[in-house]
C-alpha cells in the first residue's frame, strides 16, 4: 500500500484556493519552481510506508515505477497508521499490479496533482488530505474486502475506484449499506451509477456507456460504415454496453450483424472475428481490456486485408501496455478508440498547461505531454478530487451525507475537462455526457492522439 501524505514541501508550487485557482497565477509559479530545479523528481513523491506486505512491480506494469511498492494485504483488518486521525484520508482501490495497472497509475497521478494543490492551499478544514492505495488487481472480491478495510480508517472522506466495471458492481451493496462516498474515474457500465439506491452514494467524472453506445455507433455510420459486428468481453461492462449498443442501433432501424463474446484472459479470438467476417462485417465495435485488445488486434491483423473490418474500440485498451503489445499490428489495421481528454488538445489550454507542467516535473518517465499515458484517469481523478474539495468547503464538514448534499448542489464549476453548470443531480450523478466523447489514435510513439473532426 502506498500511503502518501502530500504536499508540504510542495507548497511553493501552488496559490490560492484548491477551487477558483487563478489559472495565470498556477502556470507562472510552476514555471519558476522548473527553473529552479536541478533534476526530476522521481515518480510518487511523498512518503510510503510498508503496512503488512510488498509487492515488486516491473516499471513496464505501471508506467515507469521503479522499485518497491507496498501494498496492505487483502485482510479486512486495516493496521493503525500512525497520524491518519489530524488526516483527512481518501481511499484509491484500483488495479496497481494487473493488466490495467497502467489505468490505477494515471488515477493515482491525478490524485497526487490534485492534492498537493488542496494541502498546499491549506488542505480541507484546516486538515492535510492523505492519500491511501489498495490494489484490488482486478479482482471483484479482493476489491470488496479493500472497501471493507478502508470503512477501518479514521477520518475517511470516500473511495475512489479504478477501471474496472465488475469490482465497482461488486462493491454497490456494500457502499451503500455503509454510506461510503464512492467515486467514478474511469469504470463506465451504467449500473454502477444508475444503481438503484437512493440515496445514491456513486458519484462519476467519467464515460456513461448509455451514452458511449449512441457514440460509437454514431462514429461508425460516419464513417460510411452499416454493417456493424460487436465483440465484448463477458462482465457486466460488456451486457452493459451490449444493451447501450443494442439501443443506439436499434434507434437508427438497424442491428448489429453479429456479437461475439470473450472471457478474460482468453489468448485467441479467431473463431469470434473470423464469424463476423463471414457475415460481411465492415466495422468491429470492440469492448475489452488490453490484453483481450492485443488479442483481438492480433486477430484482425491477420484477415486478408479486402476483408479486414476497422475497429471502434471502448477506451479500455488504453489503461494498461497495449500500445506496447499489439505495436506490430497497429500499422496493419484501421483502429480508432473511445477518449473525454487530451492533454495535446484541451479544451481550455491556458487551465491545462499548469497541470501538465507539474505532472511533467514530476513524474520522471514522461519528457512531454506525449508521454502522458492513461490521460483521461488522470484528467478524471484530477477533476473529481477538486469538486470533492469545493464540495467539502461548502458543506463546512467531512461528514458523508453532508459532503453528499454539497456534491448534487454544486453550480458553476470551472474544470479542465469541461465547464460543469451543475455536475451532480439528486437524480444524475454521471457529470460529463456524449457531448464530452472523442475519438483517438495511436500516434507511432504510443501518444494518444485525437482524431480531427
Amino acid at each position: 500500500m502506498y500511503n502518501h501524505k502530500i504536499g508540504s514541501k510542495y507548497c511553493e508550487r501552488f496559490s490560492g484556493q484548491a477551487h477558483g485557482v487563478c489559472w495565470g497565477l498556477l502556470a507562472c509559479c510552476v514555471s519558476l519552481y522548473v527553473a529552479g530545479c536541478k533534476a526530476k523528481q522521481p515518480v510518487g513523491l511523498g512518503p510510503s510506508r510498508e503496512i503488512i506486505s510488498s509487492a515488486e512491480i516491473p516499471d513496464e506494469d505501471i508506467g515507469g515505477r521503479q522499485g518497491k511498492a507496498h501494498f496492505v494485504s487483502t485482510s479486512k483488518r486495516f493496521p493503525s497508521l500512525p497520524g491518519l486521525k489530524d488526516s483527512i484520508v481518501i481511499g484509491l482501490d484500483a488495479d496497481m499490479s494487473s493488466g490495467a495497472a497502467k489505468s490505477g497509475e494515471a488515477i493515482r497521478r491525478g490524485l497526487e496533482l490534485a492534492i498537493e494543490q488542496i494541502n498546499c492551499s491549506g488542505g480541507l478544514l484546516g486538515k492535510q488530505v492523505e492519500l491511501i492505495i489498495r490494489d484490488h488487481r482486478g479482482n471483484p472480491d479482493r476489491g470488496l474486502g479493500n472497501l471493507e478495510a478502508f470503512c477501518q480508517v479514521p477520518n475517511l472522506l470516500g473511495v475512489f475506484g479504478g477501471i474496472h466495471t465488475p469490482v465497482a458492481m461488486r462493491e454497490l451493496e456494500f457502499i451503500h449499506e455503509n454510506k461510503i462516498l464512492y467515486f467514478g474515474p474511469w469504470a463506465a457500465g451504467t449500473p454502477i451509477v444508475n444503481n438503484g439506491y437512493s440515496p445514491n452514494y456513486v458519484f462519476r467524472v467519467s464515460v456513461r456507456d448509455e451514452y458511449a453506445g449512441g457514440f460509437l455507433v454514431g462514429q461508425a455510420l460516419n464513417r460510411g460504415n452499416t454493417r456493424i459486428g460487436l465483440m465484448l468481453e463477458r462482465t457486466a461492462w460488456g451486457r452493459s454496453n451490449e444493451k447501450a449498443i443494442g439501443d443506439a442501433l436499434s434507434e437508427r432501424g438497424l442491428e448489429a450483424i453479429g456479437t461475439e463474446w470473450f472471457n478474460w484472459g482468453e489468448r485467441d479470438l479467431h473463431p469470434q472475428l473470423e464469424r463476423l467476417v463471414e457475415s460481411d462485417c465492415e466495422v468491429v465495435l470492440f469492448v475489452g481490456n488490453p490484453f483481450e485488445g492485443v488479442t483481438a488486434t492480433e486477430a484482425v491483423a491477420s484477415i486478408p486485408e479486402e476483408q479486414r473490418p476497422s475497429v471502434i474500440s471502448h477506451w479500455g485498451i488504453t489503461g494498461g501496455n497495449f500500445f506496447e503489445m499489439a505495436q506490430e499490428n497497429l500499422d496493419k489495421i484501421d483502429l480508432v478508440f473511445l477518449q473525454t481528454f487530451s492533454f495535446l488538445e484541451p479544451r481550455y489550454p491556458a487551465r491545462v498547461e499548469a497541470i501538465a507542467n507539474e505532472y511533467l516535473n514530476k513524474y520522471y518517465d514522461c519528457e512531454d505531454a506525449r508521454d502522458i499515458f492513461a490521460p483521461v484517469g488522470t484528467a478524471h481523478a484530477y477533476e473529481l478530487m477538486q469538486m470533492i474539495a469545493a464540495a467539502v468547503s461548502q458543506a463546512g464538514t467531512t461528514e458523508s451525507i453532508k459532503v453528499h448534499a454539497a456534491l448534487e448542489g454544486l453550480r458553476d464549476y470551472q474544470g479542465i475537462i469541461r465547464d460543469y453548470a451543475e455536475p451532480f443531480r439528486p437524480d444524475h450523478h454521471d457529470a460529463l455526457d456524449a457531448s464530452d466523447f472523442i475519438l483517438a489514435r495511436f500516434g507511432t510513439d504510443g501518444a494518444i492522439i485525437p482524431v480531427k473532426k
